[in-house]
């Protein structure tokens, strides 16, 4: 999910692509309703956002665009461990915050006796799992994911893959042998769609190495993007940009095309997005809208799965009607962003500025 976050020396010298941060918390939210809906009405056929699982993949190639942007021309000179810090100080923080979180709603679930039927010994094994970024799918009963205590960490395990592909190989390849790797990658992507009909894959143990499917194309097309200068100018502006990142969310489920749909999004539509919020002009009547945005998009997408947890337990136990689930999501999302802002704000961000002080005072 790590996409325009970097550490903050780099951000004093660089341009900050604003509207690229607002796109990022769009994409977060849409995950958050995604993920209600898919509880809701577990049909993807009546779920009016069942396309935004490809949000990941949006994630992923953001995140290739800034690692290429912020570090291209640093690494050398940073050095591995330099650079391996900063990405653990920016990204590991929220790691723990979620699986602590998910650890508790695990245990103390109202509606749920999973935590009876593991018990203590593995949820610790879980916890551990959750919070080391070692993949252990285990609870069956909820979709064998790997990291049942908090199941989006699936997708840090595969951006932190990338990221230690791009420092140690990815940032001194030419640009021809980029271009080779991603038509590779584009080649593999879509046998993965075929096979699975859809890219909602790479988070289970079922499942696993779609994810790496689907990283290893959108983080090279990311960098292919930046490396390649196709930031396309124009005056369509966050608003616009977000219709056209909603759209693509809102396409109606159809079991016969959604591979095909999900790969062209994939391999061709995410990256002229990003291309375009890149060179896209922000008014400055959306400059905190997307400053807000981008600031709670990973604190957001990091927390609230423990709670869609409870979500579940309370559907499977109580059997609700719609509209009493509709009610619950509405409150639940703005519950959920408050909750992410006061865990960015009280936590996140002094964790990660003591981690910061600490590697300059050791330097």
């Amino acid at each position: 999910m790590d996409t325009l976050i970097v550490d903050q020396s780099t951000l004093k010298t660089k341009q900050h692509f604003k509207i690229l941060d607002g796109l990022r918390g769009i994409a977060a939210i849409a995950v958050v309703i995604f993920h209600f809906m898919e509880f809701a009405t577990p049909d993807y056929e009546d779920n009016f956002i069942a396309h935004s699982y490809l949000a990941v993949d949006f994630f992923f190639c953001l995140s290739g665009f800034v690692m290429a942007y912020a570090y291209d021309n640093r690494v050398a000179s940073m050095g591995v461990l330099r650079f391996i810090q900063a990405r653990l100080i920016r990204l590991h923080p929220l790691v723990l915050i979620g699986s602590v979180l998910g650890l508790i709603t695990f245990i103390f679930d109202p509606f749920s006796q999973l935590y009876q039927v593991y018990g203590l010994g593995n949820t610790l094994l879980m916890f551990l799992s959750s919070s080391l970024l070692v993949p252990y799918p285990l609870v069956h009963e909820r979709y064998f994911n790997l990291f049942h205590l908090n199941p989006p960490t699936w997708s840090l395990f595969w951006e932190y893959m990338a990221n230690i592909f791009y420092v140690f190989v990815l940032y001194k390849i030419s640009n021809k042998l980029l271009w080779a790797l991603s038509i590779v990658a584009a080649l593999l992507l879509g046998y993965q769609a075929y096979q699975t009909t859809n890219l909602a894959v790479g988070w289970g143990g079922e499942n696993f190495f779609g994810g790496a499917a689907r990283i290893f194309y959108s983080f090279l097309a990311g960098i292919l993007v930046y490396r390649s200068q196709w930031i396309i100018k124009s005056r369509i502006g966050f608003i616009g940009m977000c219709i056209l990142l909603a759209a693509v969310f809102m396409v109606p489920f159809s079991d016969k095309l959604n591979w095909i749909i999900d790969l062209l999004t994939a391999v061709f539509y995410f990256p002229l997005l990003v291309a375009l919020g890149a060179g896209a002009v922000l008014h400055a009547r959306y400059d905190k809208i997307c400053r807000f945005l981008g600031d709670i998009s990973y604190p957001l997408y990091m927390i609230h799965y423990p709670f869609l947890w409870i979500f579940l337990s309370y559907v499977e136990t109580e059997k609700p009607p719609m509209q009493n689930m509709v009610i619950i999501i509405i409150l639940s999302l703005f519950l959920l962003l408050g909750l992410a802002y006061l865990i960015m704000i009280f936590l996140d961000q002094p964790i990660r500025k003591y981690l910061t002080a600490r590697i300059r005072r050791s330097s």
